[in-house]
């Protein structure tokens, strides 16, 4: 009862880990603390957190099939997570959807639970179920949206101090808690893991059909500031709700702690990488605005205003929308899907008696923003965005209601309603409805407005003095012209800049070219290695390294030349002259491929570091099986900064080079939890810049304790005296006599003047490596410059009287120019190469597709006399099919060109179809299409038939082209195969698509 010595109801050793936590600081760290009944010997996980003036212990029982766990939480945990770890940080970046997904599937099949949803939280705070996973026969909430008052802010507040909640059984019987009368205040048991669930929640569970819960919070930065400065005083990212990781189940359920603090280190790890994904969407946008501001120089050429609707691209490509319209000297032009001409006089008008003040107007509902005829509007558009010229002449861009239509979970709220921190009461019903909005457009970007600003305000300019627009042409020319001038000077400037510092870099390096021999050697590994630069240029670079590295070095090398560059690779160097007795020497070296004007590999640069005095304390310490003392304890500077934990986490090493750096000294760290106290975000003795590096120092640490040994991850923290320090850490693990792993040790290797000057050097080269990516991003804006002009002349042919074949030529033109103008639009090939790909549908026909493609072609096979025989029966080539044509004849394309380039001189190529057909219902057909492209000649070769099926990552251009081909192929349900036979070889393509007639004939 009340007032009974907690420490008399357990055993002596579990009442002995009790009192240590009572005076621990973060007590938090011990979680779990394995303790037993005195009386019945059952063993319980104890949960401490401290409260104002108390600590809480909610003590879990250990279910009789689970081994417990003996071991402070973080490092013995994180091996439940581990595969789900490992899975979320090899994805590649650049799809939240695709993060969220295996997410939901990670955490399913970690817990167990009937269904697992990723909850994202929007501007609104309204929440959508953006990923899930369930068990066969549940209702699918994917894509359902729910409103703010689901959950409320003070639900919210506790989900962020929490992390993680659990719900067992929504209908189990709470239980009283009796207080001390003598306390002062009342004990808060909102940080309690036993703690009942409010009674809203409760409903809340019942309408989802749910008896058992698991909530895991997603917190990540409010901001995109950087934040990670390595000033004395690092700052703390404010953090905000980004989401809930949600798992539910139809009987009641128990996670036990371990597996519960897995889940939450997951969640950080999650949080981490939706971080990215924040930051990478804002790079993009980013992007978009450097696309407007290259469009509002496109306008500023032409004859403005009019050539803003005249002409392509228009003010429709400045920012995304439905329709625009330009009224000028009383007169109105038309894009797109706008108002009626009288509609827009009478905005127009609105605009001038209510907005005289401003510049321009923008809103995402004309009915709140008070135009008396939004009514009438509703159909077409709701939202609107428009900007003044002078004081008649205005630009508007309209929006039209959401188009997608919101599923929504249960009623949705009104605009002016909150939460009611009295009373919390979840809404009656879940069954999903569909609700269309149709008074309110999307809202419009501050980017999208920065760049109709910018417009307005070249549009004011060009209207005082039409004359001056020829000569702003020429200056924008004149000006673009300068511009490449002076980056040309500056490439130019960084190079020499670069071959200067690598001369007299204070870090070896060296460079060889295509065939491996050496054509730089600078002053330091001259000096190292006791061979003269005159000596050594003209060597190959494999008779140079150690027999030991050379398959490491062949690797590294042909990996470099294929443009794939390694980084912190280990080899060792051999010695010459007065050096040779010192043995050779050991680098750790990056290598920088070499690249001409034209992108092609002309040689390897290797900026390395010398760690052989580092290497040769590494293999003693290693060679060493007892007292390792003599070595970790040695003031010499030669040993590096070294510190160590047990098995259980605590820090049971600290080397005199550690005191030296850290300003602790071994007797105030010794017994401390590595992670939290000796390292961590808060009250810590060396502070860690953020929660990402403590996570990330988590994992390393216990990458290592599984065995997974890791080297040379960057790594920074705090010394007493407020200094950053900035080094590399490497972890191994700590093996007894009998193998176990009891524990781990750290290496510290500084970041010395010579790490970075080669630093420095790496960063000129990523200049460099920019500068050329900025000519790339200026070539692919060239391009579509003309590719516009283009479209628009073929459209005004179009608008001609055209003969049949005219018309027939101008149309394989139009489809030309829209797969090029769609193929410039694939910047990210991951998510082709993964299949997040959409696909555009529409309407076409097997000919038209054959006739593009096959025009793409014939330049190549006329140059070599290769006749194309098109086989194709004509009832199929004519049958109305339903599909991403554009991405069909873009793949049929490149199987042509491959299948032309391995015939020989006069050869021929043969392209036949079959086509079939299965009914869907009474209207709708699945088509099964296959083309067959056959080919005479020796066949393409394997090498490049590798790389199209992914086995080879050197690829080659046909390499590359072929693989992406077949990966779209992948997306419309289909494949490639390759058949050879005697004296030909056949691409055999197949593809699913759709079709809503009979076939002919």
């Amino acid at each position: 009862g009340i007032g009974t010595d907690i420490r008399t109801i357990f055993t002596a050793p579990s009442a002995s880990a009790l009192q240590k936590a009572l005076g621990f600081a973060e007590v938090s760290l011990l979680n779990p603390i394995l303790v037993h009944c005195k009386t019945s010997g059952k063993p319980f996980y104890a949960i401490i957190h401290r409260v104002t003036g108390s600590l809480i212990i909610d003590f879990e029982p250990v279910k009789p099939y689970e081994v417990p766990m003996t071991a402070a939480g973080a490092l013995q945990s994180y091996k439940l997570a581990a595969k789900a770890i490992t899975r979320l940080q090899s994805l590649p970046s650049g799809s939240m959807e695709r993060l969220c997904d295996t997410m939901v599937q990670e955490v399913f099949e970690l817990t167990g639970y009937d269904r697992v949803m990723a909850y994202k939280f929007h501007e609104d705070d309204h929440g959508e179920v953006i990923a899930e996973v369930t068990k066969t026969g549940l209702e699918p909430y994917l894509g359902l949206h729910y409103p703010a008052t689901d959950i409320p802010q003070a639900a919210r507040f506790l989900v962020m101090k929490n992390k993680v909640r659990m719900i067992v059984d929504c209908h189990a019987k709470h239980v009283k808690v009796l207080q001390d009368e003598k306390l002062p205040f009342d004990l808060t048991l909102c940080g309690s893991t036993l703690r009942a669930p409010h009674s809203c929640h409760l409903q809340y569970m019942a309408n989802m059909d749910s008896i058992a819960s698991l909530v895991m919070a997603v917190v990540v930065n409010d901001s995109d500031e950087d934040g990670d400065s390595a000033d004395a005083v690092l700052p703390q990212k404010k953090k905000r709700l980004w989401g809930l990781v949600v798992c539910h189940n139809t009987t009641p359920r128990f996670v036990p702690f371990p597996l519960r603090y897995a889940c939450e280190f997951l969640a950080q790890v999650f949080a981490i990488h939706v971080n990215k994904e924040i930051e990478l969407e804002y790079q993009i946008l980013e992007k978009n605005i450097l696309r407007t501001q290259t469009l509002l120089c496109d306008m500023l050429m032409r004859d403005a205003p009019l050539g803003i609707v005249s002409q392509s691209p228009n003010i429709m490509d400045l920012v995304k929308c439905d329709g625009a319209a330009l009224l000028y000297r009383n007169k109105l032009w038309i894009l797109g899907s706008t108002p009626s001409e009288p509609q827009i006089r009478e905005i127009a008008l609105w605009m001038s008696e209510y907005h005289t003040d401003s510049t321009g107007l923008s809103t995402d509902s004309l009915s709140d923003a008070g135009f008396p005829g939004a009514l009438k509007l509703n159909d077409t558009v709701c939202g609107m965005a428009a900007v003044r010229i002078t004081s008649k002449d205005i630009v508007f861009w309209f929006r039209s209601h959401t188009a997608a239509e919101i599923r929504w979970g249960g009623a949705k709220h009104e605009p002016g309603e909150q939460d009611d921190g009295r009373k919390m009461h979840p809404r009656s019903s879940f069954k999903a409805f569909l609700e269309v909005v149709k008074a309110r457009s999307i809202p419009w970007k501050d980017f999208e407005m920065d760049a109709i600003h910018s417009l307005q305000l070249i549009l004011r300019n060009a209207s005082k003095d039409t004359d001056m627009i020829d000569l702003n042409s020429k200056a924008i020319n004149t000006r673009l012209n300068d511009l490449k001038i002076e980056g040309m000077q500056e490439l130019e400037a960084v190079t020499s800049e670069m071959v200067r510092l690598i001369e007299t870099a204070t870090v070896p390096i060296l460079a060889v070219d295509v065939d491996g021999m050496v054509n730089g050697w600078n002053i330091k590994i001259s000096e190292l290695t006791g061979l003269p630069v005159g000596e050594a240029i003209g060597k190959h670079l494999l008779t140079l390294v150690e027999d030991s590295s050379t398959d490491i070095v062949k690797k590294m090398l042909n990996l470099a030349l294929q443009g794939q560059e390694e980084k912190n690779v280990q080899f060792e160097i051999k010695t010459h002259g007065s050096k040779t007795d010192s043995g050779p020497i050991s680098l750790i070296v990056n290598a920088c491929a070499s690249r001409d004007l034209h992108e092609n590999v002309v040689g390897v640069c290797f900026v390395a570091q010398d760690i052989t005095a580092q290497k040769t304390v590494m293999d003693k310490f290693t060679r060493i099986e007892g007292d390792y003392k003599a070595i970790v304890q040695n003031p010499n500077q030669l040993i590096p900064p070294i510190f160590g934990t047990d098995e259980f986490g605590w820090c049971c090493e600290w080397n005199a080079a550690m005191i030296k750096i850290t300003g602790w000294k071994r007797e105030e760290v010794m017994d401390k939890m590595l992670l939290g106290e000796v390292f961590g975000t808060h009250m810590s003795c060396c502070r860690l810049k953020n929660q990402e590096a403590f996570v990330n120092f988590g994992i390393v640490l216990n990458k290592a304790m599984t065995g997974l040994e890791t080297e040379k991850v960057p790594f920074g923290f705090l010394s007493r005296k407020g200094k950053y320090v900035e080094c590399l850490l490497s972890v191994s693990k700590k093996i007894d006599a009998e193998g176990l792993v009891t524990g781990v040790f750290c290496f510290l290797q500084l970041a010395s003047p010579e790490l970075q000057q080669a630093l420095h050097i790496q960063r000129l080269s990523e200049q460099t490596a920019l500068k050329r990516l900025k000519v790339l991003t200026y070539m692919r804006r060239q391009i579509r410059n003309p590719l516009s002009g283009i479209v628009f002349s073929s459209k005004m042919l179009e608008n001609t009287e055209l003969g049949t074949e005219q018309k027939r030529i101008v149309n394989t033109s139009s489809q030309c120019q829209r797969q090029l103008s769609k193929i410039l639009d694939d910047s990210d090939l991951d998510s082709i190469i993964d299949g997040y790909l959409d696909l555009e549908m529409a309407e076409f026909t097997l000919h038209e597709v054959l006739v593009t493609s096959l025009s793409q072609v014939m330049n190549r096979s006329n140059t070599r006399s290769i006749r194309i025989v098109n086989d194709v029966a004509e009832h199929i080539a004519m049958e109305t099919l339903y599909g991403d044509s554009l991405r069909l004849q873009q793949v049929l394309a490149d199987f042509l060109l491959i299948s032309i380039n391995s015939t020989p001189n006069g050869g021929q190529v043969v392209i036949a179809a079959t086509l079939t057909k299965e009914q869907l219902g009474k209207s709708v057909h699945l088509v099964n299409l296959e083309l067959s492209i056959t080919h005479g000649g020796n066949g393409v070769a394997e090498a490049v038939l590798n790389q199209m099926f992914g086995n080879n990552g050197l690829e080659s251009e046909e390499g590359i082209s072929l693989h992406i081909s077949r990966k779209l192929l992948k997306l419309m349900n289909g494949d490639v195969r390759y058949l050879k036979e005697a004296g030909k070889s056949s691409f055999i393509l197949s593809v699913e698509l759709a079709a809503a007639q009979k076939l002919r004939g």
